[in-house]
């Protein structure tokens, strides 16, 4: 009884050392982090992918009680962290773009709840939304999955993984949020400033004519017209910053 306790007790702890990565990632994460994707779920993916590791790789038997094994567990945690918060910088330039969006159209009043993003207009939950919807048809969570998989074999347990490098590369990733940002929100913008340049001359020329009764529904319009227009181009921006991310985060895992 005492044998076989101790080989559950073992195999367990084989097995919790991936699980800590990989939940730290599915907690993190922007796209696997939301209300739809509950806990338990993220719980039983967590451990399933966990256990497939586990039979794969030769994990080392770590006491989590020692000094070596609380080191290990705060690594790992920070490990899945770090592959979290690429994923986070790409769908922050989502909301960026959205919020810069709504301010030149004036719609920076109409915000909405987002559990995750907190209170966002309403064109950043649409960026968001698409941003997802383009994340999963392009393959996104199978080549993030593949990716996490693969940090356990270029990032084996017990080896360092922080450095000053890597705090550099974050820091400069997280640049994308406004570049990112600045691609998808640009044809709106440049289309609203060029009309709020007219709409000035025309209050110039005619400073009794009030200007703001024509002015806020023209931009609203007109910004609805360019983002329907533009949305095309978006798709493929969006994309675009997704397959940043993915490099990004394969650069992260020392992959050539």
């Amino acid at each position: 009884m005492n044998a076989s306790l101790i080989e559950i007790l073992d195999k367990f702890l084989v097995v919790i050392w991936p699980m800590l990565r990989l939940s730290a990632f599915l907690a993190f994460t922007s796209i696997f982090s939301i209300r739809a994707v509950n806990m338990r779920i993220r719980v039983l993916l967590g451990f399933s992918m966990a256990f497939l590791v586990s039979q794969q790789l030769d994990i080392p038997r770590i006491d989590p009680l020692s000094a070596d094994g609380l080191v290990e567990i705060f690594r790992q945690i920070l490990i899945g962290l770090t592959m979290g918060l690429v994923s986070q910088v790409a769908s922050a330039a989502m909301v960026v773009a959205g919020q810069a969006v709504s301010g030149s159209m004036g719609l920076s009043i109409a915000n909405m709840m987002d559990p995750n993003m907190g209170n966002v207009p309403v064109i950043s939950q649409f960026f968001n939304i698409l941003g997802t919807l383009v994340f999963l048809g392009m393959g996104g969570h199978l080549i993030v999955f593949g990716l996490v998989l693969e940090s356990f074999q270029l990032i084996p347990i017990g080896q360092p993984f922080f450095s000053q490098d890597m705090l550099g590369k974050m820091i400069n990733w997280s640049a994308m949020m406004f570049l990112g940002a600045l691609l998808i929100a640009l044809p709106v913008m440049m289309t609203l400033l060029f009309i709020n340049i007219g709409l000035g001359f025309v209050a110039r020329a005619a400073p009794s004519l009030n200007i703001f009764t024509v002015g806020f529904p023209a931009l609203i319009l007109t910004g609805f017209v360019i983002l329907i227009f533009s949305m095309g181009n978006n798709v493929a921006r969006i994309q675009w910053v997704w397959a940043q991310a993915f490099l990004v985060l394969r650069s992260f895992l020392g992959a050539s």
